[in-house]
């Protein structure tokens, strides 16, 4: 490595590079080992290793070179012809194809492998995700749509899409949006205005303003309207599905007013459009529209958290590869012990992130099979909305710092690097924003989801030896059950009191969770090789705290929000 030029040329940066992004993953390699049947890991790592390779070479070059490139809205024709066309970037329409072949839909719908298709299915997503700017997205609300469907079971329905947004042709392969928010209500989705009216013909026909609907371009989308004559609330919407264009392949009674000019995820089309008549058909009956759409949200949360991990395992590739080069006082700065546990403590945050997602998966995976209890019903119930806010914060803070490991050029567009913190802001508004899911995680906090959480870490810790794992996963009980006692003392001061401290409730059970499934999972590698890099990680992540329980948050609150 040389700093000082070399015939006379000026000394010039190499940029960080990635090599096969399933390979040089220890801890994707590490929970497939131990999570998976040996057959099953047999059969499904030549797909990782071939995702890994792109991901970190072609794609990533693709990627980079594409940065400049948004999605581009044409309203009308040179003659004046309106016809609200939306042209994607290359990467995306590469990244379409690329999903479509690679059965990222498929995958959990062919089941070939039961109750672990969902883990192969995911940790394809985590690979692909981070070098496709944000293609997860219309992937995640497809699919949603495609579990929802299956879900309620609405054969006409069933028959008609399925087939597409499964389909591993991408000639055939659809894509699904999920149009709900609305300038009244972004996630109070029960003040939507949209009106659902039935024609002489006896079709569907919807109208209102969407305001922000993601994957503008995609075939159809499952949507929330209200059935002329139906009560106010959430209880009156219904959930419909529409296809986006008529026989004539031309968009069907919407008019597309704008594209977001967002942060991040800038490659996503996301419209501002408008339904004048739309054709729809009821998914799921005329009523608890909200409720019907569930099953939809359930799946796309976890693709956020997914996602989220993914986002935060880039940023320390990319940052350890910059450490290896960078030379800064005399010595890389892989050798600075200051960088070095800066670089920790991203990767503690990342280990525990990514054991607490894929735990998730697996229980997904398992209620898709028939094989979860009742008690770990509500345990997903529970922890989807928590999964997803812990995670989602966690990847804002590991790159931001990330972003900090470059200096200067982490600052710079055409580096690339900025990109990963636009994009991973995403993930915390995204499907609910951390409040929202705070509040869900007050309701499946209680009864059985409480239960079912006690009894899981009462399991994690039963299996652990090394007493340093023994102790972190106390720590994590200990936060718990400080979590459920806060509960149980603001309840009895009033909704006010829960309310306030939601939010810290919500992330001490998705910290102290994730603590003690990497502790389990830090044991395994323990018991395995030796290899202590896991236990390392689960020492620094519980030296971070997972207790985010306030006795002093009501006062502060009431003094400190509106400065008044």
């Amino acid at each position: 490595m040389h700093r000082r030029a070399v015939s006379g040329q000026p000394f010039t940066q190499p940029a960080p590079t990635l090599g096969n992004q399933y390979t040089d993953d220890r801890v994707l390699r590490e929970y497939l080992s131990r999570a998976l049947p040996a057959a099953v890991r047999a059969a499904i790592e030549p797909s990782l290793q071939e995702m890994g390779e792109l991901a970190g070479g072609p794609l990533y070059a693709f990627q980079l070179a594409d940065r400049r490139n948004e999605p581009l809205h044409t309203p009308w024709d040179a003659w004046g012809k309106r016809i609200d066309q939306i042209e994607v970037s290359p990467l995306w329409r590469a990244a379409e194809g690329l999903a479509a072949r690679s059965g990222l839909i498929a995958i959990p719908y062919e089941r070939a492998h039961g109750r672990w298709s969902r883990v192969h299915q995911f940790a394809l997503v985590y690979l692909f995700t981070p070098s496709t700017d944000v293609y997860s997205c219309p992937l995640a609300m497809t699919d949603g749509a495609a579990r929802t469907l299956v879900h309620h079971a609405n054969t006409a329905l069933i028959e008609r899409a399925l087939p597409r947004l499964t389909a591993r042709d991408p000639g055939q392969f659809w894509t699904s949006g999920q149009w709900m928010t609305e300038s009244i209500g972004g996630s109070d989705v029960g003040l939507s205005e949209s009106v659902a009216r039935r024609d002489s013909d006896g079709i569907w026909r919807l109208y209102g303003r969407k305001w922000f609907t993601s994957a503008a371009t995609s075939q159809m989308a499952l949507t929330l309207a209200r059935p002329e004559g139906n009560p106010a609330g959430g209880k009156g919407l219904a959930l419909f599905y529409l296809e986006t264009r008529n026989q004539a392949g031309q968009l069907d009674q919407i008019l597309v007013h704008r594209l977001k000019d967002k942060l991040g995820t800038r490659k996503v089309p996301t419209a501002e459009l408008t339904l004048d008549g739309t054709r729809a058909t009821p998914v799921a009956g005329l009523g608890e529209g909200v409720k019907s759409i569930a099953p939809m949200l359930n799946i796309t949360r976890t693709w956020n958290g997914v996602s989220s991990v993914a986002y935060m395992r880039r940023a320390i590739a990319l940052a350890r590869d910059y450490a290896r080069q960078r030379v800064a006082f005399g010595a890389p700065l892989a050798d600075k012990p200051l960088h070095l546990d800066t670089l920790a403590g991203m990767q503690a945050e990342f280990e525990a992130g990514f054991q607490l997602v894929f735990h998730l998966v697996e229980l997904i995976g398992r209620d898709e099979t028939g094989e979860l209890q009742s008690g770990e019903q509500a345990l997903l119930r529970l922890l989807t909305p928590v999964v997803k806010l812990t995670a989602g914060k966690q990847a804002v803070a590991v790159c931001s710092e990330a972003l900090e490991c470059f200096g200067g050029a982490g600052y710079l567009e055409d580096t690339g690097l900025p990109m990963l913190l636009r994009d991973a802001q995403v993930f915390s508004i995204w499907e609910g924003t951390t409040n929202v899911l705070a509040l869900e995680a007050l309701r499946g906090g209680e009864g059985g989801g409480r239960a079912a959480l006690v009894a899981l870490l009462a399991e994690l810790g039963a299996g652990i030896s090394d007493a340093r794992l023994i102790s972190v996963v106390q720590y994590a009980c200990d936060s718990v059950s400080r979590a459920i006692d806060w509960r149980e003392s603001a309840a009895a001061r009033g909704a006010a009191a829960v309310e306030e401290g939601a939010r810290g409730y919500a992330l001490t059970l998705g910290r102290s969770l994730a603590l003690a499934l990497l502790a389990r999972h830090a044991q395994w590698v323990l018991s395995e090789s030796g290899d202590e890099r896991s236990l390392a990680a689960a020492l620094r992540f519980a030296a971070h705290g997972v207790d985010r329980i306030s006795a002093d948050a009501p006062f502060a609150s009431r003094r400190l929000a509106m400065d008044v």
